[in-house]
């Protein structure tokens, strides 16, 4: 029953540790190493876990091959961990730089996206008409009226029929007056009236035939691509069009999907929302931007980092058990040297720090390795996949960021303290006359 409740008690600390430092920011980090090397060099108990662990420290030398089991298996874990959350974080930073907060997107009520929403002529110049709109140089609104439709364009790198699905926005001048990040590095803007494109860097880098002067063929018209442009977000995986043309190329009349507006400042789209949800002939949504763009993003960045929680951890349990064996090992090759110093009166707790110093360094050092690994591999690495509540593929690019790496550094430690309690805790509780006896 004794045993029992001691186990159980383990268990519970463990559970307990483990919830904490999942939480842990890096600054209560930082607070719990002072804390520890405070400990370690201001008292007897912990100059005593001091030389303990420099003695095992001092021997991963000759044991290299166990060792390097668990820096292996960490750095494995940690750099697929990163580099399954690099994808999330690409992908969601990509749309959250799409918006702003001095523009709004106004869609039909109800509409989770663009290709979703349908608004008539009517209603597009009753929101040009609201307040808080800014205006451009000639004092018109600088409103974009777009229309999204999906057309099919050949992949690169794929098959003489392999095609993928890309985003056509039809828009005008004003798209490009109420996105000024969006800039032309190559070629010229469509005209008014003719088939012609411009297309994102994004989309060259995914399909093929979009360099400037070639051919393309949509909604069974022959096109001209005419401009590259470059904007750093979502819109970079698109293909712009004059809206009257391709509104007849798809046969959508007068009617748009979305009105994206500039507003005065950030604090003018209270008042641009108010006046729109007063308006009873207008069944609409409007919010920023920056909003809108992250609600587009949410679940698939979630979803993004459930497959690299669920990932990581199975590995993570691998890398647990091989630091349980390795360290066991460790432990049962210097029973007799720990049996010795407990009879000549080191006490049990720096045995056990002593041992979780060694396994958490050997932790550190891999999940180091595997994280730099990941950044070095993944970071800026171009990915692509079907935007959530979109008619096209997104580019992005993975991105490694520190809170990544941190993140890889925590569950590096958590598996060296899971690996090296058991361990621990065998070798300060048992009897010194048994060890002493099966050493």
């Amino acid at each position: 029953m004794k045993k029992f409740l001691k186990g159980l008690g383990l268990f519970v600390f463990l559970v307990l540790a483990l919830a904490a430092w999942v939480m842990l920011p890096w600054q209560g980090a930082l607070a719990l190493l002072v804390l520890l090397l405070a400990w370690l060099f201001a008292f007897r108990s912990g100059s005593q876990a001091r030389s303990v662990a420099a003695v095992g420290i001092s021997t991963l030398g000759q044991r290299l091959g166990s060792s390097a089991v668990i820096v292996v298996g960490i750095a494995g874990v940690v750099g697929v961990l990163v580099a399954l959350l690099a994808m999330s974080e690409g992908y969601g930073e990509t749309l959250r730089n799409s918006g702003s907060t001095d523009t709004a997107i106004v869609l039909r009520g109800a509409s989770a996206a663009e290709v979703n929403s349908v608004l008539g002529r009517d209603e597009i110049v009753q929101i040009s008409q609201a307040p808080g709109i800014a205006r451009g140089d000639k004092g018109e609104p600088l409103v974009s009226d777009e229309i999204v439709v999906a057309a099919n364009l050949p992949i690169k790198g794929g098959g003489p029929d392999e095609e993928g699905s890309v985003q056509l926005r039809g828009a005008g001048e004003a798209a490009f007056k109420v996105r000024p990040q969006l800039k032309l590095v190559e070629g010229r803007h469509f005209q008014p009236g003719l088939r012609e494109l411009v297309v994102g860097k994004g989309a060259v880098r995914q399909f093929s035939g979009l360099s400037v002067g070639s051919p393309v063929k949509l909604g069974n018209q022959a096109w001209t691509v005419v401009g590259v442009f470059a904007s750093g977000d979502a819109m970079e995986s698109e293909v712009w069009g004059d809206a009257s043309v391709v509104a007849d190329a798809y046969r959508r009349g007068s009617s748009r999907n979305s009105v994206t507006v500039k507003l005065e400042n950030p604090q003018a789209f209270a008042g641009f929302k108010a006046a729109l949800d007063a308006n009873p002939q207008l069944k609409i949504d409007a919010s920023t931007t920056v909003d809108f763009f992250a609600k587009q993003s949410e679940k698939m960045t979630q979803m993004l980092r459930i497959i690299g929680i669920v990932v990581g951890a199975i590995m993570a349990v691998g890398a647990v058990f091989g630091a349980l064996n390795t360290m066991f090992a460790a432990v049962a090759a210097r029973a007799r040297e720990i049996a010795t110093l407990r009879a000549i009166g080191f006490r049990g707790v720096p045995v056990v720090v002593a041992v979780m110093l060694e396994t958490m360094l050997l932790a550190l050092i891999g999940g180091v390795i595997g994280g730099l690994i990941s950044y070095a591999l993944f970071n800026g690495f171009q990915a692509s996949t079907m935007a959530a509540g979109s008619v096209g593929k997104l580019s992005f690019e993975l991105r490694v960021s520190g809170g990544l790496l941190w993140e890889g550094i925590k569950w590096a430690l958590a598996i060296g303290f899971i690996g090296g309690l058991f361990p621990a805790v065998r070798a300060a509780s048992q009897p010194v006359t048994t060890a002493l006896r099966e050493a």
